[in-house]
């Protein structure tokens, strides 16, 4: 038998919700265009009981539609989400068919055992409308789907927007998807309906996303690692929209990580961003992390200081009590604000440029043979120079943190985050039994490092949020409650320092895991 040629599927997803469709109806693009395809499809996703193709990055299902029976394989997309490798047959039955799946990545997979161990897992019915858009710079199908996931005892409806590109080039798949968003307020989408359907099962839809392991596609070098890593961050970004949408306060810290992340990704490959489009990403993640910031801040002082403190002291019942009623007013208006924030126009837009961006921005092609060359490293390489820079900088600031102010602590702080990311984005990259173990040391103290100096930050930010609400106390035991809270941050002060100390001095006794 003759091996699959499996092939590169460039699709690009938006989410809607169904009452926003008339706007799309109304567009020029679907009025110039009737459907060229109306159908009801039903798939059935495969996997074992452990889900050991999901771990693996890969999806099997089997679709019927019109009598007509489609396998289909395909890369789940954890390094590239919107390009995805894709294998698809036509088969006689709604099982799956194990002999054309020949020159797949999941050939190896599916040994006898694991045949026995296949099973139907969930299934996706959606009445799918398709228009093909097509002119002198390319073809796209645009479909459009309306229906639910079904795990059997739960369903998830969905109504979501695919533009697939059929031929021509990339960019007009943006081109059109910000003619669907300029028209209707449709969401990126990064997550498969293969994913929600895990989610599902797992109860793990709509919780808060935490980051996940990168995966670099073979082979790969600094310019395609960047990208990787960019989807991956932005990933995580979009997928906390429903958490903090619920007021989930881990839904606000999570998307901040990833927000985070992202900016630290921009910060080590920043040899290679240096254009105007990367300087208007950097400005509106900016204006995010301004928008969540209030929020996490005033949920780390309610935890960490407020709650304990009114258990301990309840005598205060006029102090404490009721200032902490003031600064609880202050923590739901900011997370409104958080809320307001990624429910906007402003933020939809952010996350379909950050991905028009990351696949298409003009970083990718440089016109300076510096920049091009630097980006044609390998990334291992690559990796291997930035950890190693990243960790002199910490080493070097490190030396002397009992004597930092504020302000250059901060500064340590930010260095070490930095080198955090740098080696939980390169970790597969360093995978020897050596390098694993050295791995776990180095990230153990670093952690240490990172979460003594994050305290100093808290109790900084913490002093500056009491101080500013003890101002506005209406009453003497509010005020005395404010200095009661500052005082208790100056003992928390000390045990943070202390912290920071042992983890520098383990991290500098831990041996690098990179060559």
């Amino acid at each position: 038998m003759v091996p699959q040629q499996g092939q590169k599927e460039f699709e690009l997803k938006l989410e809607v919700e169904p009452a926003s469709l008339r706007r799309l109806d109304r567009t020029r693009l679907i009025k110039l265009n009737r459907p060229s395809k109306c159908a009801t499809e039903a798939s059935v996703y495969f996997d074992t009981g452990k889900h050991k193709l999901h771990k693996k990055g890969l999806l099997l299902r089997v679709r019927r539609t019109e009598g007509r029976h489609v396998q289909t394989i395909k890369a789940a997309g954890n390094s590239a989400p919107i390009e995805r490798g894709e294998w698809e047959s036509e088969i006689s039955g709604p099982e799956p068919d194990f002999s054309k799946m020949r020159g797949t990545p999941v050939e190896d997979l599916v040994t006898k055992k694991m045949r026995r161990r296949l099973k139907p897992l969930f299934e996706t019915r959606v009445r799918r409308t398709t228009y093909s858009l097509a002119n002198s710079e390319g073809a796209i199908e645009l479909t459009v789907d309306r229906g639910k996931i079904d795990i059997g005892d739960d369903a998830l409806p969905i109504c979501e927007l695919e533009l697939e590109l059929k031929n021509g080039d990339k960019s007009r798949v943006f081109e059109v998807a910000r003619t669907v968003t300029d028209a209707l307020p449709a969401k990126l989408l990064l997550k498969s309906k293969a994913e929600r359907g895990y989610q599902l099962i797992d109860g793990t839809n709509g919780s808060p996303a935490r980051a996940m392991p990168v995966h670099f596609p073979p082979p790969c070098n600094a310019r395609d690692g960047f990208r990787t890593i960019g989807f991956a961050c932005l990933k995580q970004v979009i997928e906390n929209v429903p958490a903090l949408a619920k007021s989930d306060p881990e839904g606000v810290h999570q998307m901040r990580v990833g927000i985070r992340r992202l900016r630290a990704a921009m910060s080590l490959f920043k040899d290679l961003l240096e254009d105007d489009q990367t300087a208007a990403i950097k400005a509106e993640l900016k204006w995010l992390t301004g928008e969540l910031g209030p929020a996490r801040e005033f949920e780390v002082l309610t935890e960490r200081v407020i709650e304990p403190l009114k258990k301990k002291h309840r005598m205060l019942r006029d102090g404490v009590p009721s200032f902490s009623t003031t600064l609880a007013r202050k923590y739901k208006k900011s997370l409104a604000r958080a809320k307001h924030a990624v429910t906007s126009a402003r933020f939809r837009a952010l996350t379909f440029e950050v991905a028009n961006w990351l696949e298409l921005g003009r970083w990718i092609k440089p016109e300076d043979d510096l920049v091009r060359s630097r980006g044609e490293v390998p990334i291992d390489d690559f990796a291997a120079e930035q950890l190693q820079r990243r960790y002199r900088k910490v080493r070097k600031r490190g030396k002397k943190l009992a004597r930092l102010g504020a302000k250059k602590r901060h500064k340590l702080r930010i260095q070490a985050k930095k080198l955090r990311y740098a080696s939980e984005f390169f970790e597969e990259l360093f995978q020897s039994k050596k390098a694993r173990r050295r791995q776990k040391k180095f990230r153990s103290a670093l952690k240490r490092l990172q979460d003594g100096l994050g305290d100093l930050n808290d109790i900084a930010v913490d002093e500056r949020l009491l101080a500013k609400a003890g101002r506005k106390a209406g009453r003497s035991r509010r005020a005395f409650a404010a200095g009661l809270l500052t005082g208790r941050d100056e003992a928390r002060e000390n045990e943070a320092m202390s912290a920071a100390l042992r983890g520098y001095a383990k991290l500098m006794n831990a041996r690098t895991f990179w060559p």
